[in-house]
C-alpha cells in the first residue's frame, strides 16, 4: 500500500473543492469496495482520498407517483431491503441482491456501484499491458484471455466489461443520474452516464474530473412484470457472463411495452433498444422473443473465446420474456 492522505468532505462544495486543488491523482471515497481493492492492487494510485461516504445523500426518497430519489451514498443493502423498492421496483432489488456478498452490499453505495471498475484480468494486474489502464500499452485481451469479456460496443483497443448489475436495472428502469459539478448540478440519463471505449477506454464515462454522483432519480414504476436474471460461472459471489433486465406489459396477446436490458455483454450496460422496438406490436409469443432477441445480437461482433454469449445472451432474453408473458397473461 502506498501513502495516501485522507480527508472528509463536509458537503458537495467541499468534496469539489478538495479534489480541485489535490496535488496529483485524487479519488472520491464511498464504501471503498472497488477502490480499496484496486489500491492494494496498484491499479489505482489516489495520492488523496477525499471521503464523501458521509455526506447527507444516504436517504431514498420515494415520490407520490412511485418514483425514487435514490442517495448516492445509499448502502445497497439497504436499497436492496426498501420495502417500496421491493413491491414497485422489483428489478432494482433482485438486481442489488445478485452482486457480490452480504458484507460487501452492507458497504458499498449506489454512486459506487455505478462507477466501479471493470473486472478484466489484465486490467487488475498492473504485469500485463491495459488500455484502459495504462493507455497505449496495448489490450491483451484481444488475443489472450477474453471468455468473459465483451460482445457488444467494444473497440480494437479495448474488450472489458462493466461489471455492474444494480446498473443494468437502472438501465432499462430510463433512470437519470444526479451530478454535482463545480458549476452547479446537472441531471445526466444513465445511459449517457457511461462511454464507448474507442481509442480511449481509460474513461469509462463522460464524468469531468471533479465531478460528483449525488444520487440517483428513478421514475414512476412501470405497473408491468419485471424480471432480473443473471448467469454466471458459480452461485455467488461471481460478476455476470450475461444478465438480462427486462419487463413485459401484454394486451390481447401482443406486446404493448417493454424494456430490455443487458449486462456482461458490453463495457456499459446495454439497453437493447432494437429488442424493444422489434417486439412492440407483435405477438407475444417466444417465436417473437427469440426473433427480438436475435436482432439485438446481429450487432455482437464476438471473439472467437467468447462466440457462446450470443446464443447465451438470446437464449436468456427469450427465456425471461417468456416467463414474464407467463404472468402477464
Amino acid at each position: 500500500m502506498r501513502p495516501f492522505a485522507y480527508e472528509r468532505a463536509a458537503t458537495a462544495e467541499d468534496a469539489l473543492r478538495r479534489h480541485a486543488a489535490g496535488d496529483g491523482a485524487v479519488a472520491y471515497l464511498g464504501g471503498g469496495t472497488n477502490l480499496v481493492d484496486l489500491m492494494r492492487l496498484g491499479v489505482a494510485m489516489p495520492a488523496r482520498l477525499v471521503d464523501v461516504a458521509r455526506l447527507p445523500y444516504d436517504r431514498i426518497e420515494h415520490r407520490a407517483d412511485g418514483g425514487l430519489v435514490i442517495g448516492a451514498a445509499v448502502r445497497n443493502s439497504d436499497l436492496a431491503a426498501d420495502l417500496g423498492v421491493r413491491a414497485d421496483h422489483p428489478l432494482l432489488s433482485q438486481a442489488l441482491l445478485s452482486g457480490a456478498s452480504g458484507q460487501i452490499r452492507n458497504q458499498a453505495t449506489v454512486g459506487g456501484n455505478l462507477l466501479q471498475r471493470t473486472r478484466c484480468p489484465y486490467f487488475q494486474d498492473i504485469s500485463k499491458a491495459c488500455n484502459k489502464r495504462d493507455p497505449g500499452s496495448g489490450c491483451p485481451a484481444i488475443e489472450g484471455d477474453h471468455e468473459n469479456l465483451a460482445i457488444l460496443d467494444h473497440s480494437p483497443e479495448c474488450v472489458a466489461t462493466h461489471p455492474s448489475d444494480m446498473a443494468v436495472a437502472l438501465a432499462a428502469l430510463d433512470a437519470r443520474v444526479r451530478v454535482r459539478q463545480p458549476d452547479g448540478e446537472d441531471v445526466v440519463p444513465l445511459e449517457r452516464l457511461y462511454r464507448s471505449p474507442g481509442d480511449d477506454p481509460s474513461r469509462d464515462t463522460t464524468l469531468a474530473p471533479g465531478d460528483l454522483i449525488t444520487g440517483v432519480e428513478v421514475p414512476a414504476p412501470l405497473r408491468m412484470p419485471a424480471r432480473y436474471r443473471k448467469v454466471r460461472e458459480r452461485a455467488s459471489f461471481a460478476f455476470a457472463l450475461v444478465s438480462v433486465a427486462a419487463a413485459l406489459d401484454v394486451s390481447g396477446g401482443s406486446v404493448r411495452d417493454c424494456r430490455i436490458a443487458l449486462g456482461g455483454v458490453a463495457p456499459r450496460p446495454w439497453r437493447a433498444h432494437r429488442a424493444e422496438d422489434a417486439l412492440r406490436g407483435r405477438p407475444a409469443t417466444p417465436g417473437s422473443f427469440r426473433a427480438a432477441a436475435e436482432a439485438e445480437l446481429a450487432a455482437a461482433d464476438p471473439l472467437p473465446g467468447n462466440a457462446y454469449k450470443v446464443p447465451l445472451a438470446v437464449n436468456l432474453v427469450a427465456a425471461v420474456l417468456t416467463d414474464l408473458a407467463g404472468e402477464a397473461s
